[in-house]
Formats: structure tokens, C-alpha cells, sequence
């Protein structure tokens, strides 16, 4: 089986100077083509840096972090944007436009693909968001969905273009327990129907059952990689 993400030996800092701060320390990962991985850990313990970088959102400084091949330390802005173009992003507040419809917000998932048309987006559009279950809410703004809706509308716009990976902040941080269950079970669905990648942050542990495989961070560092059948693990945490 390929590696959809590849690293080794990754350190990284914000700040300079005096104020340079380490906040990732020699991270070593490797996760699979279409594997789901969960990295869990208390608030502040570089989950989300790791994640940003991960996401061709900021170069990587020191060590090797490759996605899909590409290498990524010391990438250039165009590097990264192309990168991009093969992820889907799913934040904890949605990070839906408000005064677009659920339709305009799923299809800015396609903005960066240049060579679909604007038909062949607007049924792409459609379609996915009737595979989460909202295709009653095509013309819908987000202050006229729930939460729940809100976060369907953000993963029908993550997964619109058919990405290779997914990346996942808390996306079920402000949802209850049903809606959150709701979003994962899609997420995981529609993830393995088109093969992709997912890289999940949480702190929900009533959700970690989705997942292939744990990790771990704490204080910058990965304390463990650990499988499902790690209970114990889960019930700590």
C-alpha cells in the first residue's frame, strides 16, 4: 500500500529570535492511501500546526513532510498551491460564506480546478449535496441551516472535488452527539466510496471508532500509534 503522507524527522518553530518557539518536535508518520487516521491530544499540543502544514497551508521548516510525493519542506507558494488542489478542508466552525447559498459555498470547492465548467459544477454541486441529505436545502443561506446542515454543506464542499485527502479540524466540536455522529458516519461513507485519504484533529472520544488508527500528541510530540483495538487508550482520554 502507497503512502498518501509521508514524515520524517519534522521540527517546526514560530516566532524568531528570542521569541522563537518549537512547537513541533522530530515528528515520524506515515499514513496510508486511503487510511483514516484520528491524532487526538489535549489543546495547545501542535495538532492543528501539524494539520496546516500537512494541508500545504504553510512550508514546512526543517526535516521531510511529503504528501502525495511532493516534498513540502521548503516548498515555494506555487508548489503549495498546487498541492492543494488535491485536498478537501473540513473546519470545526464550517467556515461557510454567509451570504452565499449551499449551492455557491459547495461549489467553491471547485474554484481551483480551472478545467470544469461551470455546468459540469454546478451538477457536481447538486449531486453532492444531495449525497449528504441536503438537496431539499440547494438555495438555503447558512443562518437558515442547523449546525448539523452547516457542517453536511462543509463536507459536501470539501469532497467535491474528489480530493486524494481529507483533513479534518474538530469538525464536530459544536455539534451534539447525534449531529456529530451523523457527520462522521457521511465523512466516513463518502471517504471510502471515493478512496481518499482522512486526517482527523479531534477531542471527541465518541467518535474515535471511525477511525483505522489513533495518534497521540502531546507538548509538540507523538507519544503513541495505537489501533482500535486499544480501548484503554480511548477511555483515557
Amino acid at each position: 500500500m502507497s503512502s498518501a503522507i509521508f514524515i520524517k524527522n519534522l521540527d517546526h518553530y514560530f516566532g524568531h529570535g528570542q521569541l522563537r518557539k518549537q512547537v513541533l518536535h522530530n515528528i515520524n508518520l506515515e499514513i496510508n492511501a486511503g487510511e483514516i487516521v484520528i491524532m487526538s491530544g489535549p489543546s495547545g499540543s501542535g495538532k492543528t500546526t501539524l494539520l496546516t502544514l500537512v494541508g500545504a497551508l504553510r512550508s514546512a521548516q526543517s526535516g521531510s513532510l511529503q504528501v502525495l510525493g511532493q516534498e513540502l519542506s521548503g516548498a515555494s507558494t506555487k508548489e503549495l498551491i498546487q498541492v492543494r488542489k488535491h485536498h478537501g478542508y473540513i473546519f470545526q466552525g464550517h467556515n461557510l460564506h454567509g451570504s452565499l447559498t449551499a449551492l455557491q459555498n459547495v461549489k467553491m470547492g471547485l474554484e481551483l480546478h480551472k478545467n470544469i465548467r461551470w455546468r459540469q459544477m454546478q451538477a457536481r454541486s447538486i449531486q453532492m449535496l444531495k449525497q449528504v441529505g441536503l438537496g431539499n436545502r440547494l438555495h438555503y443561506y447558512p443562518e437558515q441551516l442547523s449546525g448539523g446542515q452547516k457542517q453536511r454543506v462543509a463536507i459536501a464542499r470539501a469532497l467535491v472535488s474528489y480530493p486524494r485527502i481529507v483533513l479534518a479540524d474538530e469538525p464536530t466540536a459544536a455539534l451534539d452527539s447525534q449531529s456529530g455522529r451523523d457527520v462522521v458516519n457521511l465523512m466516513q461513507k463518502l471517504a471510502k466510496e471515493q478512496g481518499c485519504t482522512i486526517l482527523m484533529v479531534t477531542h471527541d472520544n465518541r467518535i474515535l471508532d471511525i477511525g483505522d488508527r489513533l495518534v497521540h500528541m502531546e507538548d509538540g510530540k507523538l507519544k503513541s500509534k495505537k489501533g482500535l483495538e486499544n480501548r484503554a487508550w480511548e477511555n483515557s482520554n
